[in-house]
């Protein structure tokens, strides 16, 4: 008896509690030492890069008038969700996923649950209508500039902010997403902690709503991209008759093995990174919320990474993009009628 008694001392004495003088405190996470730095650094690289690679987006096609384009504004948008997303969102979660702790009070917890829900949500959306407006641009290049105005894109901008933000604070606000899990929730509950936790119903709900049809359109749509520019390509072959056979052959398999490549790239990256957090979002409540806290942390930055990768992949692919880079990073923004440079212009 005494040795089981020194053993629940000793037990008690190392254990870590997110706030030591608290009642119901929750535990917090026992990382191991070797892990420990390889996971702050690989989350402060993500975030860091998150920032200042958005940033660089934003600075590009705020600056440099030859930009100023619909689709540019789509992008333009798209890289302000995500470094509103690395700049406010990220760092606490990262404090969060480290220690397990929240220690930011309960009102924050709420503000940050709600606009980390939008700001995921609406880059998904931001994600989609670009998809939509290079549909135009690929499939229907005479009718594009006519179809595809600044008033559609001022439509596709609202839709992808309204949406997600009143879904999400909708959702959190009144708890509904909680219905019928109040028992569990209040057994499990302890001071330091933010968790989003969704019944059922609503983690369905809210998963096609956010990423499986949006998302599911999304592949649809540049599938349907990839095949009409094969069929642009094998066109354009047959009509080059004044062109070798073999600079035919070979500008046919460029313009193909060019756009799998992209499509490939986008549509891999998205689904990547989000389809293993709405999985488990989705399957969470029917194994009773047995989801590993390493998996869902995981999960979560996973999706977060999707932000990271935004900028490289719809901005740095660009060679204008390139352009207006190089003018940032030497300085060349600085120096007087510099929005009026041109980025367009290869060297």
């Amino acid at each position: 008896v005494e040795a089981v008694s020194q053993q629940y001392f000793w037990r008690k004495q190392n254990t870590t509690y997110c706030f030591d003088y608290v009642n119901n405190s929750c535990l917090q996470a026992s990382i191991s030492i070797p892990r420990l730095p390889a996971i702050c650094v690989i989350m402060f690289v993500c975030i860091v890069m998150t920032v200042m690679g958005n940033l660089m987006v934003i600075v590009s096609v705020s600056h440099f008038k030859q930009l100023h384009t619909p689709t540019n504004f789509l992008i333009l948008s798209l890289a302000i969700t995500d470094f509103l997303l690395g700049l406010i969102i990220m760092p606490y979660s990262m404090a969060r996923s480290i220690t397990s702790c929240w220690y930011f009070g309960d009102l924050f917890c709420t503000v940050h649950s709600c606009l980390d829900m939008t700001f995921c949500t609406t880059s998904i959306f931001h994600l989609f209508f670009i998809s939509l407006d290079r549909y135009y641009a690929v499939c229907q290049p005479l009718h594009y500039y006519r179809k595809i105005t600044i008033h559609v894109i001022e439509v596709y901008l609202f839709i992808s902010w309204s949406m997600p933000c009143l879904y999400s604070f909708s959702l959190v606000l009144t708890n509904v997403n909680m219905k019928g899990l109040e028992e569990k929730v209040n057994s499990l509950s302890c001071t330091g902690s933010c968790v989003l936790t969704f019944n059922k119903h609503w983690a369905v709900i809210t998963s096609l709503i956010c990423f499986f049809i949006p998302g599911t359109m999304m592949i649809g749509i540049y599938i349907h991209i990839f095949s009409i520019a094969r069929k642009q390509a094998k066109s354009v072959q047959s009509h080059s008759n004044y062109l070798p056979s073999n600079s035919n052959n070979k500008t046919l398999v460029k313009v193909e093995s060019k756009a799998a490549k992209t499509l490939s790239l986008v549509m891999g990256a998205f689904v990547l990174c989000w389809l293993p957090f709405f999985i488990v979002t989705v399957v969470d409540p029917y194994i009773d919320f047995s989801t590993s806290d390493d998996i869902y942390n995981a999960i979560l930055w996973l999706g977060y990474f999707n932000s990271t990768l935004n900028p490289i992949i719809y901005a740095l692919s660009y060679p204008w993009f390139q352009k207006s880079f190089q003018f940032i990073i030497t300085g060349a923004i600085f120096k007087a009628n510099s929005s009026t440079l041109s980025v367009l212009k290869k060297d």
